[in-house]
């Protein structure tokens, strides 16, 4: 052997060196010779088991090799038990073994280093080593599976775990009723209730936990704490919803979802709505131009909060009458977050409601017991519908001269009764036309935009008004019975009022007003002005799906933007139409389609 040098560490600091085994020999200076085979074999089976407990010492040279002199045996015996190793050991032989080293206080990064394998790996078969021994046997001779042995470790309650083994033995049991029978009354930290009170506000009280190393799963043992510790925390919650919001009241309920009719049906409830808000006209251009961006992937973070900011005004929100009176449940749904049901009005404050103005009588729950309530829309979006249904009526008495001549014949006779409201005889010119008339297409005999040829021929009509009134009389007969009875049509179906629901529908059905002739549904007219839960009932009964279908759902988890502009595209867009596959019947569903309270 060339130059030597002793191992040695500076006892400031000491060095830990690790070498492989191969770069290990057994020096001419070793002691023992003659050794026995047979208690090598021995000594390699307890280094399996145990690991080693004495250390080797020897001499290194030059190249890093290291000339064992103490140890020579184990040195031999290490060569068998590497060879041991790296043949796969029975799953039972190498828990047994991981757990009789970690109790000779070796540490899984020892144990990995010995056997070859990952520190994880270690701390698997760890998990395992606790088990009681007719588990781990079980194991071995293939009664129960790794599964169902990885199952008994959510409990230490060895009579119990004895029990329910001989019932997993015989067949009866799958991993997860084992689970549920060692540990019964168990709660998973996922749960709603363990998410929304926290493990820390558990522990904090005295809980305790019970981890599942193979399922990243967390049990929380102690039911009874984290039911009282979830109602008193619902109960704050609800207390400091009624601060922050100014509700009359607010209470609590511990059910994981509510839905309105039951409310309805089962407590008396009414429900006011969110009063909508409306943007200026530069809000509108901003809105447009960040709907824009976002519909091409475009839209920055800070561009996405104005947006919401924008969309947040139009959705708009309780006004403080409504609060006075009304008030809220919160709860807490499947994933933990709380959750509310706002603006409902108990049944001894309706009548007041009522009174008050911010509840209309069809609304009152007392007089529609068993009846869900219709959709809630904005005053001024009714004000808008009632205005295009109205223009719809007078553009089809266009037509019916003498369906109009016999409407001011009844206007006219004592048969329409006193201060009838049926016709304005006042000649009043003003426009009947919503407030927002985006799709909205008056006729030019009514006030709309008129072509050359129409503007031309009101200007005649004009160039009489100034001369004298018998001589403007004198050229309008000249004019002949058709301009008269166009005028006397015109003017009185501008003149046309809207009027009970049973004489309106009668008259529409008479005169063939058809309101989408004149009027399209578009997110900026209709859509932006509905509520989201009332789109998604739109969505759904228009192409005939279904509340679990996956296209409902991926409509109704959309943000309302999103929603107002797919039925824009669904109604206007021939392509959307045809990509969602729309049949020939829900296509005249969609057309013929117009708000409900119009």
């Amino acid at each position: 052997m060339t130059k030597q040098s002793k191992i040695t560490a500076s006892h400031d600091m000491p060095v830990i060196e690790y070498l492989a085994l191969a770069d290990l020999t057994l020096s001419d200076l070793n002691p023992r010779k003659d050794v026995s085979e047979a208690g090598i074999a021995l000594l390699a089976d307890s280094l399996v088991t145990c690991g080693l407990i004495q250390n080797l010492a020897g001499i290194m040279d030059a190249k890093g090799n290291v000339a064992i002199v103490a140890g020579g045996r184990r040195l031999r015996a290490l060569a068998i038990a590497e060879n041991t190793a790296r043949v796969d050991l029975d799953p039972v032989d190498e828990i047994r073994a991981y757990g009789k080293m970690m109790a000779q206080d070796r540490d899984v990064g020892k144990i990995s280093q010995a056997f070859g394998v990952t520190e994880a790996h270690v701390r698997r078969r760890l998990a395992l080593a606790g088990l009681p021994a007719p588990v781990l046997d079980a194991l071995k001779s293939g009664e129960i599976s790794m599964g169902l042995a990885q199952a008994f470790t959510v409990s230490s309650d060895e009579p119990l775990i004895l029990e329910v083994l001989n019932d997993a033995i015989n067949g009866y049991m799958n991993e997860y009723t084992v689970k549920n029978r060692l540990n019964p009354q168990s709660i998973d930290s996922e749960s709603r209730e363990a998410t929304f009170v926290g493990l820390e506000a558990y522990e904090a009280e005295g809980g305790t936990l019970t981890r599942d190393l193979f399922e990243d799963e967390v049990l929380l043992n102690n039911p009874e704490i984290i039911e009282r510790l979830f109602a008193e925390k619902l109960q704050t919650a609800a207390a400091a919803f009624k601060d922050a919001e100014g509700w009359a009241w607010v209470t609590f309920s511990e059910e994981s979802l509510l839905y309105w009719y039951e409310l309805q049906e089962q407590n008396g409830f009414a429900r006011v709505y969110k009063v909508e808000g409306v943007l200026e006209e530069e809000q509108v251009a901003r809105y447009e131009a960040l709907r824009e961006l976002y519909d091409h992937d475009t839209l920055e973070e800070k561009e996405g909060v104005e947006l919401a900011a924008l969309e947040a005004i139009v959705e708009g929100d309780y006004i403080s009458a409504q609060k006075a009176i009304a008030g809220a449940i919160v709860y807490v749904d499947h994933s933990g977050a709380l959750q509310s049901v706002r603006g409902l009005i108990d049944a001894d404050d309706q009548e007041e409601a009522v009174i008050a103005g911010i509840l209309e009588e069809s609304q009152n729950s007392l007089s529609q017991q068993a009846v869900a309530p219709k959709a809630a829309f904005s005053q001024k979006f009714i004000e808008d519908m009632r205005a295009i249904r109205l223009a719809a009526v007078q553009t089809a008495l266009l037509d019916k001269p003498e369906f109009v001549l016999d409407l001011l014949a009844f206007c006219l006779s004592p048969a329409s009764g006193y201060y009838n409201d049926t016709l304005a005889l006042q000649f009043n010119h003003e426009k009947n036309a919503p407030s927002i008339d985006d799709a909205f297409a008056l006729h030019a005999r009514l006030g709309g935009e008129r072509s050359e040829k129409e503007e031309a021929a009101r200007d005649r009509l004009r160039e009489h008004a100034h001369g004298k009134s018998g001589e403007a009389f004198k050229a309008f007969r000249a004019m002949g019975k058709k301009t008269r009875n166009a005028q006397i049509t015109e003017s009185f179906a501008r003149a046309f009022k809207a009027q009970a629901p049973d004489f309106m529908t009668e008259i529409e059905t008479e005169a063939g007003s058809d309101v989408r002739s004149i009027w399209t549904p578009n997110a900026t007219n209709c859509f932006k002005r509905m509520k989201g839960h009332q789109l998604e009932t739109l969505f759904m009964s228009l192409l005939d799906l279904a509340p679990s279908s996956s296209a409902f759902k991926g409509f109704a988890k959309s943000k309302k933007g999103e929603k107002d502009a797919i039925l824009e595209a669904l109604f206007n867009d021939p392509t959307a139409q045809k990509v969602r596959g729309v049949t020939p019947e829900q296509k005249a569903r969609i057309d013929a389609w117009v708000p409900e309270c119009m």
